[in-house]
């Protein structure tokens, strides 16, 4: 018997600051005392926005968006079909994935009603996402 969670092909992305900034919302530091440090960061620092899916057979990706002339990019949903059609998918051909299930959260782009369809020709009922066949539960964390 295969175990369900082995054929679930987990996907998201990741901003990477360039400045190295961190984002607090995402980590947390523990101390007695409150260190009173005010770190000043650009407005809108450059970024790298990296895309990597996993699963117990292996990693897709990573994919790294960005403009043919190399200047970051905001995933939309036309930027991350277009990853999806000239990535994923072809990625998808080098591996045995008729059993496998895609899942992502319910970020605007990946949400789109195009965006579903397209996913919904490759993995039919397959997909665990916002408004998908499988419903991603409104406010799970990833």
């Amino acid at each position: 018997m295969v175990y369900f969670h082995k054929r679930i092909l987990f996907s998201d992305e990741a901003h990477f600051w360039l400045n190295c900034y961190v984002n607090k919302q995402n980590c947390r530091i523990w101390s007695e005392a409150n260190p009173q440090v005010n770190v000043e960061t650009p407005l809108h620092p450059e970024k790298l926005t990296v895309w990597c899916a996993l699963w117990a057979g292996g990693i897709i990706g990573p994919y790294f968006f960005k403009t043919d002339e190399g200047h970051n990019v905001t995933v939309n949903g036309d930027w991350y079909r277009a990853m999806i059609t000239n990535f994923f998918i072809p990625e998808l051909n080098n591996h045995d994935v008729q059993e496998l299930w895609f899942q992502q959260d319910g970020a605007t782009c990946h949400t789109a009603r195009a965006t579903i369809d397209l996913l919904k020709d490759t993995f039919g009922d397959r997909l665990i996402s916002r408004f998908g066949p499988v419903n991603w539960p409104p406010r799970y964390c990833d």
